[in-house]
């Protein structure tokens, strides 16, 4: 606590050895920042240049992959901060504010596969109406949602939660994550209650509709022709290898913040790392790769960026 501002103050105490591989540490972590930002970047700027991929689908991989910048951008450049800092510390208010983001944006990735789920259904399924059902205002209504919607249902919680007494001031992670109410002096049923609410909302009910689509998909396409589910495979596997990778890793934030206490500071720290590394550098390679137009602008790209270069020289 600063007496002087009144400002409370939390020590981040889930790093390994920090002091010791601080260098280490930073060295790793911001290499994996700049990938994630370039490669990242590399795929919307391909769809934002080429008209070809101006279609509700690839619309929706580029706010995607925003959405892993800024999902990165909530928790990468803080954990940099405290690789080179003598105290892993953060304000309440700053670390509720850090919670709330990476929370925002990880419903948001929920709700952006959602709807990406949707648009393949309409696509694949009742092409003749694809163009009157996913119209720009269309598109621009589920981005809209997709942003709002969790963040919406997490304000009241932080605003709560603002103005609570604590009584521990060592939280047991790299970044602040729904462990810091274990902090406070008097833990809130209600406010456990309203965060299964949440969970059930822009997580677990997003998540079934993606499954439930997809299965819908493949049933209808298993009795069409081989081409028919060629496209199917073609489009709805990345956005499958997406919604698993991210379900999985959604999965580790719950254990280790359930059980935090209850596994070794190391093991935790290896399942955090997973989660904001993993993530974030895989979507743009599964988009990058499977994706048939998107895999090979990028290959004009690169061999464009070739010859400038041998020119150069």
């Amino acid at each position: 606590m600063d007496e002087e501002f009144n400002v409370t103050y939390i020590t981040l105490g889930g790093h390994v050895e920090v002091h010791k591989y601080r260098f280490l540490y930073f060295v790793i972590m911001f290499i994996a920042y700049i990938l994630i930002i370039c490669s990242n970047s590399t795929i919307v700027y391909l769809i934002v240049i080429n008209r070809t991929l101006h279609e509700p689908m690839y619309i929706f991989i580029a706010a995607l992959l925003i959405n892993s910048v800024l999902f990165s951008t909530a928790v990468y450049p803080k954990l940099l901060i405290d690789f080179l800092s003598e105290k892993q510390v953060i304000s309440y208010a700053a670390c509720l504010f850090q919670g709330f983001v990476f929370y925002a944006l990880g419903g948001s990735e929920f709700l952006l596969l959602a709807a990406m789920a949707y648009d393949r259904y309409v696509s694949i399924c009742n092409p003749l109406q694809y163009s009157n059902v996913m119209t720009k205002r269309t598109v621009c209504i589920f981005l809209a949602l997709a942003w709002i919607l969790p963040a919406g249902e997490l304000v009241p919680s932080a605003v709560i939660n603002v103005n609570r007494k604590l009584c521990r001031y060592i939280l047991t992670a790299i970044y602040c994550n729904n462990s810091v109410f274990k902090l406070h002096c008097v833990s809130s049923r209600a406010q456990s209650i309203y965060g299964v609410v949440i969970l059930l909302n822009v997580a677990l009910f997003p998540m079934l509709f993606v499954l439930f689509t997809y299965i819908r998909i493949f049933t209808i396409t298993y009795r069409s022709c081989r081409e028919v589910r060629r496209k199917a495979a073609e489009t709805c596997l990345p956005h499958m290898l997406v919604l698993i990778n991210f379900s999985l890793l959604c999965t580790y934030d719950i254990i280790i913040v359930r059980l935090e206490s209850d596994i070794p500071k190391p093991l935790g720290l290896i399942m955090t790392f997973q989660l904001i590394l993993y993530h974030p550098l895989v979507n743009p390679i599964i988009y990058g790769l499977k994706m048939k137009e998107i895999s090979k602008h990028l290959k004009q790209l690169f061999c464009q960026v070739k010859i400038n270069l041998c020119y150069q020289y």
